[in-house]
């Protein structure tokens, strides 16, 4: 027998953080009838862009990331601005991190990062011939250094581990298993 939808019995928001809340739900178990507390990250959708030089090299980039005390490589992404498309949030986030712009920008679909914890989704854009366009506009927390790949070299590098952001893994998949193979770039 499948699972069934629990009962939200109360839903409050704990607090509020820049770039997520603390929301607890108490839900009722459709199989014992007990009610337990669930502890939730809302935040605006993400958007991730694999952007694609004419050279078919990849713009990624390289920066710290405090959850893990490391620096990742990684693609541009960021928060869906509530002014945001999904799209739109791609070609700002390419532009701020990166300084380039891009041609044709296709959609790759959408997952859920953690739906265990989160309720957002990720949105994952190939952004197609894109070009040097000037200057990073990085914001004040942000230090990030471009580096370009080629696109031939991206799975030994999410292979030997270079990769490991996890939404970062997903796009690449997107890309390669699902866009790839139907289309020429």
């Amino acid at each position: 027998m499948p699972p069934k939808r629990w009962t939200i019995v109360d839903s409050t928001r704990d607090r509020s953080y820049r770039v997520f809340s603390l929301r607890t739900d108490r839900a009722l178990s459709p199989r014992t009838g007990r009610a337990y507390d669930f502890f939730i990250l809302e935040s605006r959708p993400w958007v991730n862009v694999i952007p694609l030089t004419p050279n078919r090299q990849v713009v990624m980039i390289q920066q710290y990331r405090h959850g893990i005390r490391d620096i990742t490589l990684e693609i541009p992404g960021g928060i869906i601005e509530p002014e945001d498309t999904p799209a739109g949030a791609a070609i700002r986030e390419l532009r701020e991190e990166t300084g380039y712009r891009g041609g044709e920008l296709v959609d790759l679909g959408c997952v859920y990062p953690n739906p265990a914890i989160q309720s957002n989704l990720c949105h994952t854009f190939l952004a197609k011939n894109v070009v040097p366009a000037g200057d990073q506009a990085m914001d004040e927390k942000e230090d990030i250094e471009v580096v370009l790949h080629p696109l031939g070299d991206i799975p030994r590098l999410i292979r030997e581990g270079s990769i490991t952001h996890s939404l970062v893994i997903v796009a690449f998949y997107r890309f390669f298993m699902e866009y790839l193979p139907v289309s020429r770039i």
